[in-house]
């Protein structure tokens, strides 16, 4: 094991905290507003936009219809912390130590809120993190990730959340949907006329379960199957037609990137847009709701070029203009030449894997009720420092050819599944997108089975040389 001496970790903390307060210049000035929307656990088809036969979600219908809709986005995981950690590093998850639900963003890593930080962005997020911790001094909150705000929850969360604002816990009353969208629309209207461009992370905890949200007036499908899952994808659905409002009323929507996607393919096999749901990396676990809208730039149209939210990093800081010194090496590529129809093929393969190691449960009111509870009596807080230095300065030295759980390369149309190292299958998407038809043993695919096997296992060797620290080792 690898140890980062605590001076070293000192100095992280520090940096952490420091923004960027050199003048702005025009061009900075002019920089858009970017917003990303996440809901937890809808899955592709579970909107009316995508053909839904029942669900209401006139706010994402008319995003769609007005925007851009990737037609082909995956989550880089199948569950949700991991695909958390890839919106903010541009990084396959299990490279930065979230190799499944409820683990740390390392705080070496280099993150989108960061990066937007240093460019002159004032930053939030609120909602759902469970990437990192909701207290202070440590690099794993979200103030050591690059935000100067924060309202969130350790995970889902339902009705009378408690929620950590900027490390202080507070117990609030209401639907945790609703609450969080109060604090972000806060966020976004105390800083609208500022010399800054904004940058808000509204990570939701619906339509994850228990489902006890609702939304006011009558009982939505009363008699349908999973009616309180989809009684909160309507519910998330009002807070994105509220934000969209909001935006326009403020002033701001013109020049604001608003991007919203799910982390994680859906509860239902049967509309997840594929085979199998959340949890598996067949597409129905992947395959997730992607649009984006951009009114001063007129962004609309539809595209089917595979993507991920690996992708959203360097995606974002081309659409702002951000030049940025990337620290470490991206799986995801800009895909904003597809917005104009110049980019049709995807130029990099795409990889996935999941379980790799065990989740980590987090039940995000239990433990911040504890900590709320002792900030109030002024008394050591429940979890140091064992949750404060989590994940932060140890290192794992698994050996390169390690290749636990289930694992994929698309190379569209072509996925080759390689499960627990040693089963493969494959799969033409293009005519087979139910993943039904293996293929790896069709005889005049060989050659190509081949190549593809060899692809993705140079990437799980890549990917774990990166979580052994492999990519820190030049700063």
């Amino acid at each position: 094991m690898k140890t980062y001496l605590a001076a070293t970790l000192g100095i992280l903390i520090a940096l952490s905290q420091i923004s960027c307060t050199h003048s702005r210049t025009t061009a900075e000035k002019d920089r858009p507003n970017i917003i990303l929307v996440m809901a937890d656990d809808q899955g592709w088809g579970d909107a009316g936009y995508n053909g839904h036969p029942f669900v209401q979600t006139p706010a994402m219908d008319a995003m769609a219809k007005e925007g851009f809709v990737f037609d082909r986005f995956h989550a880089a995981a199948p569950v949700c912390s991991p695909t958390r950690a890839s919106v903010l590093t541009g990084r396959h998850p299990i490279r930065t130590n979230v190799a499944n639900y409820g683990h740390y963003l390392r705080p070496q890593e280099q993150t989108l809120a960061e990066i937007l930080q240093s460019a002159g962005y004032k930053t939030g997020i609120f909602g759902k993190l469970h990437v990192g911790s909701a207290q202070p001094n440590t690099p794993c909150n979200p103030g050591g990730m690059g935000f100067d705000e924060w309202d969130i929850g350790l995970n889902f969360f339902d009705n009378d959340p408690y929620l950590s604002r900027n490390g202080t816990v507070e117990h609030y009353e209401g639907k945790g949907s609703v609450v969080l969208m109060d604090e972000a629309l806060a966020f976004i209207e105390r800083y609208k006329d500022g010399p800054d461009p904004l940058f808000a992370v509204i990570w939701f905890p619906s339509p994850h379960y228990p489902h006890a949200e609702v939304p006011d007036g009558p009982k939505l499908y009363e008699g349908k199957k999973h009616a309180g899952y989809f009684r909160e994808i309507t519910l998330l659905d009002e807070q994105l037609g509220r934000l969209r409002s909001e935006l326009r009323q403020l002033g701001v929507a013109k020049n604001t990137i608003l991007w919203y996607c799910s982390d994680n393919g859906g509860l239902l096999a049967e509309s997840s847009g594929g085979r199998a749901k959340k949890g598996s990396i067949y597409e129905g676990g992947l395959r997730v709701p992607s649009i984006v809208e951009w009114p001063g730039q007129q962004l609309t149209g539809r595209s089917a070029l595979p993507s991920s939210t690996n992708d959203l990093m360097p995606t974002l800081l081309s659409m702002a203009g951000v030049d940025a010194r990337l620290r470490h090496p991206l799986d995801g590529i800009d895909i904003s030449p597809s917005f104009d129809g110049s980019m049709v093929q995807r130029s990099k393969p795409m990889g996935f894997w999941h379980d790799f190691k065990d989740g980590d449960l987090t039940r995000s009111d239990q433990i911040l009720k504890a900590i709320m509870e002792k900030q109030k009596a002024g008394v050591p807080r429940p979890h140091d420092p064992p949750r404060l230095l989590k994940d932060v300065n140890e290192f794992p030295d698994y050996p390169e050819e390690f290749s636990p759980g289930h694992a994929a390369w698309l190379d569209w149309p072509w996925k080759l599944h390689r499960i627990e190292g040693t089963t493969y299958e494959l799969y033409n998407l293009e005519s087979d997108p139910g993943e039904q038809t293996d293929l790896s043993d069709e005889e005049a695919l060989q050659q190509h089975l081949e190549d593809m096997q060899q692809k993705l296992l140079n990437w799980q060797k890549s990917v774990v040389m990166s979580l052994n620290g492999e990519d820190y080792n030049s700063y």
